[in-house]
């Protein structure tokens, strides 16, 4: 407290009372000296009374020191001691903490958790939680090494901005986690595991879209500041899950992935992986330790492998690629832009030959319909037949689906029926309209692909597709057959929003050629074998086609409209424009595979 004759400042403290364990500073209301001072420190006061009496002196004069309280600059030039330790404690989380670490890492051509993180989200957005967590290992390790040692316990998890130069700050909020590979080889351990929930509740809460860069090697039996067994309670795996068909979830691998984070990994949407990456539900360890042979990690699940077979939807150089791709992957979830270059229109004259036998590479028509540089192909590795990719129309986000005639002449068989079941699952949980790009002669046949169980694989595009409350829009390029056409446009020529056909359009029940042979069995046997039966064959099949041309189609209603290729985008264009997405009417899913 002031005594008599000291000299004050406005805003001087110059009394601290004590009232329920609290302290309260009394601030003098002006410039002046103590005249007296009416209680004595530690006596009771009471509400009202009069604890001091000022003689007001001029400000500035020498009588009133320079203010030096908490609101002043020379107060809060430094740190105090309790903002001090938290920023140092902070500061043993970061890279610069962890020199040789961070080198090791980069000497094998790879970058830091936070350094992914830096590039992935918009400067300074990045806000952290947990970040003082440790692993769980206190009865072993001493605090010092455990913060100096397992930061964040080798999961950093934050919320941040990703694409905010393009979208509203609403729009472009993100949840983001990433297992530290320099810290327990990225390992999941209890502490980690409470971080992730933590933020995948708060992404679920608020829809937003999660981000996880999933390297590691999976459970850390290290842990033991816990009474545990086996550790199978842990909630994490099905917290992630419940993301699916809420928010886009995208997982990024660079390095090893195995067991837990390649479980979490499986649940993403999509799955961006380096070329020398590898994944698998199980290290060298575990898969010796069940008896299975001795390997060394690049052998399970390398990239080209996991590739081909469909887990991985987009392979990458590296991570920046990868990074990069995310935000691009991102985006078309995030809205539409303004800013976008149309194509040429006039090339989608050209991409399907004239001669209807040629085969022809769909992705020109692809290319041809959305804005430029805007389409991002998902899962080219696997299920080749069919083409998927997201894209924009006029700076709409679309996905887009395409029958590839360079295999099996179009035939859908199990693979691309997979492929194209849950990307159109994919578009219908986040909301993103369907172009079907139509060229097939239907589903594929014979005793081989009935060994695959292609009944069972095929019918999953009818499901998938009875469950759209996206707006789908069917394009016949050419081939328009059977129940693979009818796959191809939800169901039925009638059940998109439009469905047309360009001039080289054709159409049939199924084969023609079996067709032929089925309904002019008896026709064609009651000719010898040779030129006569051959040519009334070839005259049957060609009467079909001809029936089944584009503008017959369209003269009995059965498609919507024939129309020039280059006018294809502008009918994509006006239909998104009048075409509404329903709101869910139940829990939106996306498969796994």
């Amino acid at each position: 407290m002031v005594a008599p004759g000291d000299a004050v400042r406005a805003g001087d403290v110059v009394v601290i009372l004590e009232a329920m364990k609290m302290e309260h500073e009394i601030r003098s209301p002006a410039a002046g000296r103590v005249r007296d001072r009416l209680f004595a420190e530690g006596e009771t006061v009471n509400e009202g009374e009069l604890l001091l009496v000022l003689e007001a002196v001029a400000a500035g004069s020498a009588a009133t020191p320079p203010l030096s309280g908490p609101g002043s600059a020379s107060a809060s030039a430094t740190p105090r001691p309790d903002l001090q330790r938290v920023l140092d404690r902070h500061a043993l989380t970061l890279d610069a903490a962890r020199p040789d670490a961070v080198t090791k890492r980069h000497a094998l051509g790879l970058r830091t958790a936070r350094e992914n993180i830096t590039d992935l989200c918009d400067d300074d957005s990045f806000v952290e939680y947990g970040a003082l967590a440790v692993a769980a290992q206190r009865s072993r390790r001493s605090d010092d090494d455990l913060q100096r040692n397992t930061p964040a316990d080798g999961m950093v998890t934050g919320l941040a901005r990703v694409n905010g130069a393009l979208f509203p700050a609403e729009r472009a909020q993100v949840a983001v986690l990433a297992y530290d590979a320099t810290v327990l080889a990225g390992t999941q351990g209890f502490r980690n595991h409470q971080k992730t929930d933590r933020l995948l509740g708060i992404a679920l809460k608020h829809k937003l879209p999660v981000v996880l860069f999933a390297e590691g090697g999976g459970g850390r039996p290290g842990d033991t500041d816990m009474p545990i067994v086996a550790g199978l309670h842990v909630p994490t795996f099905a917290s992630f899950a419940r993301l699916n068909g809420q928010v886009p979830v995208v997982g990024i691998v660079a390095g090893r992935c195995f067991a837990g984070n390649a479980a979490l990994l499986g649940c993403c949407d999509v799955i961006i992986a380096t070329a020398d990456s590898n994944i698998g539900m199980g290290g060298p360890a575990m898969v010796e330790g069940g008896g299975l042979g001795v390997f060394r990690p690049e052998e399970i699940g390398p990239a080209p492998v996991q590739h081909g077979n469909g887990v991985i939807d987009l392979l990458v150089a590296d991570e920046a690629e990868a990074v990069d791709a995310a935000r691009r992957y991102l985006s078309y979830f995030q809205g539409c832009v303004d800013a976008f270059e149309a194509p040429d229109a006039q090339a989608l004259r050209s991409v399907v030959p004239e001669n209807r036998l040629r085969v022809y590479d769909s992705r020109a028509a692809l290319q041809g319909l959305v804005d430029a540089g805007s389409l991002l192909e998902l899962r080219t590795g696997f299920g080749i037949g069919i083409h998927t990719a997201l894209g924009r129309i006029a700076g709409r986000p679309v996905g887009l689906l395409a029958n590839n005639p360079l295999h099996l002449g179009g035939a859908i068989d199990a693979d691309a029926a997979d492929k194209a079941a849950r990307f159109l699952q994919l578009c219908n949980a986040h909301g993103l309209p369907v172009v079907s790009l139509v060229d097939t002669p239907g589903f594929m046949v014979g005793p081989a692909i009935e060994a695959q169980a292609q009944v069972r694989h095929v019918s999953r595009m009818f499901i998938a597709a009875a469950h759209l409350r996206v707006p789908l829009f069917g394009v016949v390029l050419r081939k328009g057959y059977g129940l693979g056409a009818m796959a191809m446009v939800a169901g039925g020529f009638h059940a998109p929003e439009f469905t047309v056909s360009w001039p080289s359009g054709e159409f049939g029940g199924m084969g023609l050629e079996g067709a032929v042979r089925l309904g002019y069995r008896k026709e064609l046997q009651a000719l010898p074998e040779g030129p006569q039966r051959d040519a009334l064959f070839d005259s049957l099949v060609q009467k079909k086609y001809e029936e089944g041309e584009a503008m017959n189609m369209a003269a009995t209603l059965e498609i919507d409209a024939v129309i020039d290729p280059a006018a294809t985008r502008a009918w994509l264009l006006r239909g998104l424009e009048s075409a509404r997405t329903a709101p869910p009417s139940g829990a939106c899913s996306v498969d796994a595979w």
